[in-house]
């Protein structure tokens, strides 16, 4: 058999671009990260040749020994990781997964209350344009204006008034932690399910530097890239299976069924076909180095450098919602400097500045235009940055919004961002 690049090298030669790309540019997309060359091994893999519709030991194909093996370990490791008693690792993607839980816990019409997509929410949190707000009646909460938290009085408020059969929590553009027994008591007082999308904060979460959601949520969801840094994948979990299952809604329904076999049964055949075991793999490879002593100092190292950088920017006279950061990420309200989100993001990606506009709680500009930007420091942290190099990002980025039109600024910014990145090389190979 050919290599990819006897066999076309026009795909070829545009993955090397893509790798040159990612070595040489400041990575700091919030919900983007570098995996090991181990996990991108395993996703290239013969096992991308395997259908292996169903669960171990009980497929809809013949030859499933090996990928049985694989997706056990890949569950095992994932339990493991995050202390819980059922995990199901085959939705493709986060939104799969979220899917699952809707299709697991609801009914079309019935009433989601989750977290405005304008104030750090989700997509898959109720939009009007995603399936969950298509599908099912969606009321939000969202954050004070004067602190941009959460205030779990307003929450209490609005599920008293819309009484929904769900409550999500989980942002994709928060950058606080999350009070997870507040929203238990909230969601119990209204007869609610509760819900914790952790995509982003998983990999904090695993390393306990961040609050818990599985003693306190009926099902959790997640990628596993992020700070998970693995695979670009979903997974679900939930903390206490069994006939004490999911918190007191559940109990109170009576629906006392086995809730891992109404997930499964929502993963496959309910939402999705045959999973991906080459990515099924890559997930366990992930959650094995996340189990190991370093992966903590890592997502440590992830929260220090978000602290460092959210300070840069307020000494430098930016707003940051809530006036700073407890994760990996700042959101940065740009109105005070005269710019919106998306000349920033235009700006700083001519000088290999990668980072995306946001909107702002009580943003003025459209979703497409902003008020802001959100900031990540995962990628950049697995590259090797500490908190020295975060305040040189810092520096890098302030350069250029200074001088958003000025092509001199961002040739200089460029040549800086290239030596940065020199120093903590990434990538030396095409395909593994």
């Amino acid at each position: 058999m050919k290599s990819l690049s006897e066999q076309d090298s026009q795909i070829f030669n545009l993955l090397d671009k893509e790798r040159i790309r990612q070595n040489d540019n400041l990575e700091l997309i919030a919900s983007e990260n570098f995996a090991s060359r181990a996990v991108i091994e395993a996703m290239g893999s013969t096992l991308t040749n395997k259908y292996a519709e169903g669960l171990p030991g009980k497929r809809y194909y013949g030859g499933c020994e090996f990928v049985d093996e694989v997706e056990e370990l890949a569950r095992e490791r994932a339990k493991k990781l995050f202390g819980a008693d059922w995990v199901n690792v085959q939705p493709h993607a986060g939104a799969q997964a979220n899917a699952a839980v809707y299709l697991a816990f609801m009914q079309p019409g019935e009433t989601l209350l989750g977290l405005d997509l304008s104030h750090g929410g989700h997509l898959t949190h109720g939009s009007p344009v995603n399936f969950s707000g298509i599908l099912y009646q969606s009321e939000f909460y969202g954050v004070d204006k004067e602190t941009g938290r959460i205030d779990m009085n307003k929450v209490r408020d609005k599920a008293k008034k819309v009484k929904p059969k769900l409550i999500s929590i989980g942002a994709s553009a928060y950058p606080r932690d999350l009070d997870y027994e507040a929203f238990r008591e909230i969601a119990d007082e209204v007869g609610a399910y509760l819900w914790m999308d952790m995509a982003h904060t998983a990999g904090l979460i695993a390393a306990d530097l961040l609050n818990d959601p599985l003693p306190y949520c009926d099902v959790v969801t997640t990628t596993t890239h992020k700070t998970l840094r693995g695979p670009r994948g979903g997974m679900i979990l939930i903390g206490n299976d069994g006939e004490n299952t999911l918190g007191v809604t559940a109990r109170k329904s009576g629906r006392t069924k086995n809730w891992s076999e109404v997930l499964d049964s929502a993963v496959f055949p309910g939402s999705q076909g045959g999973p991906l075991m080459h990515v099924i793999a890559a997930k366990a490879v992930a959650f094995q180095e996340a189990l190991q002593d370093d992966f903590k100092k890592y997502q440590q190292q992830i929260k220090d450098n978000a602290q460092t950088l959210a300070q840069k920017f307020l000494d430098m006279d930016y707003n940051l919602v809530s006036g700073g950061t407890d994760n990996h990420l700042i959101l940065v309200d740009l109105r005070n400097k005269g710019l919106t989100g998306k000349k920033a993001e235009e700006a700083l990606e001519g000088a290999n500045i990668t980072l995306n506009k946001n909107m702002v709680p009580f943003d003025d500009q459209s979703p497409f235009v902003t008020s802001g930007i959100r900031i990540g420091t995962p990628a950049m942290t697995t590259r090797g940055f500490g908190t020295d190099e975060f305040e040189y990002v810092a520096e890098l980025i302030d350069k250029v919004l200074q001088n958003p039109n000025n092509e001199n600024t961002r040739t200089e910014v460029k040549n800086g961002v290239k030596s940065l990145c020199d120093r903590f090389p990434l990538y030396d190979f095409v395909t593994a």
